[in-house]
């Protein structure tokens, strides 16, 4: 049986809106996408979008909900800022209740999402968060540590090049780190996080570079390193380019004192990563714009699957 595409709009049209608009018209397959939304008119990636065949509006959601396309979108990337996600889901919602909203800004209005771990628990939500660049790539290698032993803290720094980090994601580091530490525990399974982003100046732009460390329970190390080479595989079916940049650290600690915890023996575990984007649209170095982009279709291609599954049921229930 022939499954039909859940239509999609992207609300942003800069860098990330328009790679991901890039990555769906190329890879997607349960998702077409209908209709591109900026506030410029001058914009780089409507004129893009216009040249690709894509419905185009420079007014915002208010441009949007007056597009013929969207008649037809089910589903809605928001590729903004974590204010203007606010707003967009609220004026949305109130348009179409059904509407669903996968959001690529730290707003956090639904749970957070990472695809190989929690994405299945996700599909029903009406808003999904998508946390953050770093969250993406280090919240799996927390889950992968605490999936063997208790992560008593886990510290991530995510290092990207300052020509990757637009308008959007320089005004939103306040929400940046405080998303990502929230989702380190609630998603990472860590008992407290903290999260740290670096905007490196260096010329030629330097990769994505991410540090994990995790202290945990005292566990067999062999085992803590499998979960994370299993981990690294399961991102890299959705993100080639992420990879580990050296074997697993560890390290025993005695008598640590842990802020907010106390004192701790245990094993730490420190993991060293690089992502490299596909280079749909960014460069090659922007790989924390590109696992945001490539973790967002992922769990929209999921969730398309699931609304066109149930309106499948639903017809042959009718018959």
């Amino acid at each position: 049986m022939s499954t039909k595409k859940v239509k999609a709009a992207i609300i942003g049209s800069g860098n990330i809106g328009t790679d991901l608009m890039v990555k769906i018209l190329r890879h997607g397959r349960n998702v077409e996408l209908a209709a591109m939304v900026g506030i410029d008119p001058q914009s780089e990636g409507l004129a893009r979008a216009a040249r690709l065949g894509v419905a185009t509006t420079h007014e915002g959601v208010e441009g949007l909900v007056r597009l013929p396309a969207f008649a037809d979108v089910e589903l809605v990337f928001d590729a903004t800022s974590a204010a203007a996600h606010i707003a967009n889901d609220r004026f949305l919602r109130e348009r179409k209740p059904g509407i669903r909203m996968v959001d690529l800004t730290p707003a956090a209005i639904g749970p957070y999402c990472v695809p190989v771990v929690n994405g299945d628990s996700c599909l029903d939500a009406p808003n999904v968060n998508m946390v953050t660049c770093g969250g993406q790539a280090t919240i799996p290698i927390v889950a992968a540590v605490s999936r063997v032993a208790t992560v008593h803290y886990a510290e991530i720094v995510a290092s990207i090049s300052s020509r990757s980090a637009g308008p959007g994601t320089r005004a939103n580091i306040d929400e940046f780190t405080e998303t990502t530490s929230r989702a380190i525990q609630t998603v990472g399974g860590a008992g407290r996080g903290k999260a740290i982003i670096v905007l490196n100046p260096a010329e030629p732009p330097l990769m994505m570079r991410d540090t994990v460390y995790c202290l945990s329970e005292e566990t067999d190390e062999a085992r803590v390193a499998a979960s994370i080479d299993e981990m690294e595989a399961a991102v890299q079916r959705y993100v080639p380019g992420y990879r580990l940049k050296q074997d697993v650290q560890f390290d025993r600690v005695h008598d640590l004192n842990v802020p907010g915890i106390g004192r701790v023996n245990g094993l730490k575990t420190t993991v060293l990563l690089e992502v490299e984007g596909a280079a749909h649209y960014l460069p090659a170095y922007a790989g924390n714009l590109d696992i945001m982009t490539s973790a967002a279709l992922s769990t929209a291609e999921q969730i398309a699957g699931r609304i066109a599954a149930s309106v499948i049921e639903q017809s042959v229930t009718a018959i």
